[in-house]
């Protein structure tokens, strides 16, 4: 067996699902509360949006399997400047996001830990849960791979409480649901356009498995499956779970909630009860960011493998671990968080979630156009006889992502545009010493 080649089938699904299901789905019924039943139809669409790019992604995998990720599908369509702008955006999408996520496991944690909570302790908490999973990471791609597994599993426990809690709660009629705003809530496009910019953060994940098919055993075969079979599970129990929680606590309570699930399951079965889901939160959090610091510092050294970042990111630990890139995205994870200090737990997760989403956005539009393109120019491998779905898919995705990106509303749109702007000076420093590479080795040739 290839020794660089140690993720299989199962360990890609929980990779897929450990990052899609990570903070999102346990803070998010607090944003969305004010928008009542707009949310629900925003969490269906979304949750069909999210499908649909796995499908993208899924077919760009199947057709370039030894591909690294969305650099080599949008070079492949638009040339060398698109894919590094769309794979800088990501990379640094997903250093935001790793933010977000130890943000939100702190916030979880402070529920049984109120001291957490203080201006002081909430940014020395989370900087050590970075650095801890930092860590994890250096030992090898198969440690975090274990805990990607062992994360994922224990996540589901509280997802499958509050849904049971909801079912049985449903079924007997309980007056104690609170499900009547939901109801109430009047149909309005605008609200359900801006909450499913919001629900997107929940769902983002989907090209887990495509962005380290360098690591994945078969991965023609695994990558594309493993994607799908992530993202339908993920979809159907974020949905359900999210929505059972906004009608089970009433709107006015869950929009000021830190730990909406602790709280929906402390209103029925006690606050010990409220305390273990919020710990398995936490633990589900600490999952999606042990999933993403290794995806993150995987695709760094790809990037730089493919001369798109510097060389130094190829330098590798004696276990494969990639060390430069996993420390460079552990300091530069630091820094965006120190940025924040003093700001409250929900003010830091709000902001990053809403940057790092609309940055993947863009890099999820650009691939969706790219199985389009290779598509019609016919660089699309294995194509025959499946050329009309791939197209609806693509269209689709395309039509998702503006659509969502419209959402997103100007500012973040901004700070996505102002992001990939950023990383071009980056891009003309590698390009200049590529050249200068090229020149010596010519010269000593």
């Amino acid at each position: 067996m290839n020794a660089t080649r140690q993720l299989g089938l199962w360990a890609c699904v929980a990779l897929v699902v450990g990052n899609i299901v990570g903070s999102g789905i346990f803070l998010l019924p607090a944003s969305l509360a004010p928008f009542g039943m707009n949310s629900v139809w925003a969490w269906l669409l979304t949750a069909s949006g999210s499908i649909v790019l796995a499908l993208v992604f899924a077919a760009l995998s199947r057709a370039f399997p030894d591909a690294g990720g969305p650099q080599d599908y949008t070079r492949a369509a638009f040339g060398d400047a698109t894919a590094f702008v769309v794979v800088w955006a990501y990379w640094v999408a997903n250093l935001v996001g790793n933010v977000a996520l130890a943000t939100a496991a702190v916030s979880y944690l402070s529920n049984l830990l109120p001291g957490l909570a203080g201006a002081v302790a909430a940014p020395a908490a989370t900087f050590g849960l970075l650095w801890v999973l930092t860590g994890v990471s250096l030992y090898g791609a198969r440690a975090a791979s274990r805990t990607q597994m062992a994360t994922t599993a224990i996540k589901l426990v509280p997802l499958i409480a509050v849904i049971g809690l909801g079912i049985w709660l449903f079924a007997t009629a309980n007056p104690q649901l609170h499900n009547a705003h939901l109801a109430a809530t009047p149909f309005k496009l605008g609200d359900m356009t801006a909450a499913a910019a919001l629900t997107l953060w929940a769902l983002t994940g989907v090209e887990s498995a495509a962005m380290v098919a360098c690591r994945v055993r078969n991965p023609d075969r695994n990558v594309p499956l493993a994607s799908v079979l992530g993202a339908v599970f993920s979809a159907g129990i974020t949905v359900i779970a999210c929505t059972t929680v906004m009608a089970l606590i009433p709107a006015a309570q869950l929009t000021h909630s830190a730990a909406p699930f602790a709280d929906a399951v402390a209103l029925f079965w006690g606050g010990t009860a409220g305390h273990a889901v919020a710990l398995f939160a936490a633990i589900s959090c600490l999952g999606a960011l042990n999933g993403w610091t290794f995806l993150n510092a995987e695709f760094a050294a790809q990037l730089a493998r493919d001369r798109l970042f510097p060389a130094a990111f190829t330098r590798v630990s004696a276990r494969g671990a990639p060390v430069v890139a996993l420390v460079v995205n552990a300091v530069l994870t630091s820094l965006l968080l120190a940025t924040s200090y003093g700001k409250s737990l929900t003010a830091v997760f709000n902001f990053m979630i809403l940057l790092s989403t609309t940055a993947t956005l863009f890099m999820y539009l650009l691939c969706a156009l790219a199985l389009l393109r290779t598509l019609h120019t016919g660089a699309l491998a294995g194509a025959r006889g499946r050329s009309t779905g791939l197209a609806v898919a693509g269209a689709l995705g395309t039509i998702y992502a503006l659509w969502t990106l419209y959402g997103a509303g100007r500012e973040a749109v901004l700070w996505g545009i102002a992001l990939m702007v950023a990383g071009l000076p980056l891009h003309a420093f590698v390009r200049m010493r590529a050249r200068q590479t090229a020149v010596v080795t010519a010269q000593s040739s």
